[in-house]
């Protein structure tokens, strides 16, 4: 009977020794889910720090950029005047130089985003795309409502207006 209990004791042993390996696979189970899950979210988190940090960068060159043009918008409204009294002048090699040296500036700057906003006298006044300074009153019927003459240019960096064109609009 001894031999018959250490045999039913040994079996009960091995049931439960197969008990505690279940058990362990099965937390072992859990801890590499728990662990794997863990992954995942620093993964995703460092993803969107990345996102993130690409967005503000970007953002960053956008605003220094900004910040840039709108100081060398009024070197370029210089130029528009300064050639508009070299026409005057007709000495057309003094022209020449001082129209390289505009275009140069200006292709310089359109090539960083810059544009300049088309307003003319005689277009619709567009409370969205023009600031009016002033008011006069209309030449002639037809300029009512419509911009007479263009005192600023304006201009855009990217989609962004930095500077709207400022616009006498007839009365």
């Amino acid at each position: 009977m001894s031999k018959k209990k250490d045999i039913q004791d040994e079996k009960s042993q091995d049931v439960k020794e197969e008990k505690q390996a279940i058990s362990k696979e099965e937390q072992l189970a859990l801890d590499l889910a728990k662990e794997k899950d863990k992954f995942l979210r620093l993964f995703a988190e460092f993803e969107n720090y990345k996102k993130r940090t690409a967005k503000e960068r970007i953002d960053l060159f956008k605003t220094a950029s900004e910040e840039l043009m709108i100081v060398l918008l009024p070197i370029l409204d210089d130029f528009d005047r300064g050639l508009n009294e070299l026409k005057k002048e007709k000495d057309p090699t003094l022209l020449e130089g001082m129209e390289l040296i505009s275009n140069k500036l200006l292709n310089a700057l359109t090539q960083k985003g810059l544009a300049a906003v088309e307003a003319q006298a005689g277009d619709d006044f567009d409370v969205e795309k023009h600031e009016a300074i002033t008011q006069i009153p209309a030449p002639s019927p037809a300029l009512k409502g419509k911009i007479v003459d263009v005192v600023e240019k304006g201009y855009i960096l990217g989609e962004k207006v930095i500077r709207y064109p400022k616009v006498v609009v007839g009365q």
